[in-house]
């Protein structure tokens, strides 16, 4: 039932939607959502959605109004009020004081008849034949029409503003979404152990430097620049084929064509070249092509990118 209320909404959008959409989007003020009951609940969530995407939002309740919180809402402010019947004790009381402040009102309710419907300056319609509750009592096929009523909107308020995955990540610096989408190599990279010979250092050195850094892997260098790549594998693969590895030098054994990454590249693409060649770590470049330390599969795990 509440699946199908949904698809009924996609009747609903009208050009009051698209108007709504446009006074948020120019407004110079922030939105400020209320309701009562479970539609204060969904009005909680839309607030953190439209938040977390661009659009400054505010929740107030519509009992706690009435008692001093009319202050939150300042003169260029948007007011939304979600209620499904639009005809609440407190949305009655609610609604004068707010057209007399002159701030728009945007009605989310499933009855367009009703005092909030024919009070608003825009309705949302988030009509619902009958809840899934088996009484037809319990909030339930209601707040899920007025929740993806509020994702809409969301959505739509997003997609105009050219919000993108990097405006996205300032709002959710935390977690392992924020990482994927801010992390950078460099902050990986700088807090490891930065592993180096020289192409003409003996077996022994390099097995010490690849153990002292335990990174499995040492970078060769010549001139700051990276010529190869040396990795405990290609220790073991020295040692099933040299009997006498003691007079072999660090080029001698090297990959001469190390997959590199640069420092400023993001971490999630650090993640996807190394599942691409099957490899386990990268050696990390600058723009001057210098080589600038290691990031590790192990590190990718630690910090949740994957």
């Amino acid at each position: 039932m509440e699946g199908q209320a949904i698809l009924n909404l996609k009747s609903f959008i009208n050009d009051d939607f698209v108007n709504v959409v446009e006074l948020i989007y120019n407004s110079k003020g922030r939105v400020i959502i209320t309701g009562i009951g479970k539609s204060a609940i969904i009005a909680t969530k839309i607030v953190a959605t439209l938040n977390s995407t661009g659009t400054p939002a505010i929740f107030m309740h519509a009992a706690d109004a009435i008692h001093g919180d009319l202050g939150l809402i300042l003169e260029d402010d948007v007011v939304i009020c979600i209620s499904k019947s639009g005809n609440t004790p407190e949305i009655k009381v609610l609604i004068p004081l707010i057209k007399s402040a002159n701030n728009k009102l945007i009605g989310i309710t499933g009855n367009t008849d009703s005092f909030l419907g024919q009070q608003a300056d825009y309705v949302l319609n988030t009509y619902v034949e009958k809840e899934a509750c088996p009484n037809n009592l319990a909030p339930t096929t209601s707040t899920t029409a007025q929740l993806v009523m509020g994702d809409a909107l969301a959505v739509c308020l997003l997609e105009h503003r050219g919000f993108s995955s990097r405006d996205f990540a300032k709002y959710h610096p935390g977690g392992a979404l924020g990482k994927k989408l801010y992390l950078r190599v460099s902050d990986i990279a700088s807090v490891n152990n930065k592993p180096e010979v020289q192409p003409d250092t003996n077996i022994k050195e390099v097995i010490i430097t690849i153990s002292k850094n335990m990174l499995g892997v040492t970078a060769v260098i010549e001139n700051q620049k990276v010529i190869g790549i040396i990795t405990d594998g290609d220790l073991r693969r020295m040692l099933t084929k040299t009997e006498n590895f003691l007079p072999l030098t660090a080029k001698d054994i090297m990959g001469k064509s190390p997959k590199t990454i640069n420092e400023n590249a993001m971490a999630v693409d650090a993640l996807e070249m190394m599942e691409t060649n099957d490899i386990s770590q990268l050696l990390v470049t600058t723009d001057q092509n210098t080589y600038a330390g290691v990031v590790h599969l192990h590190d990718l795990i630690k910090e949740g990118i994957i």
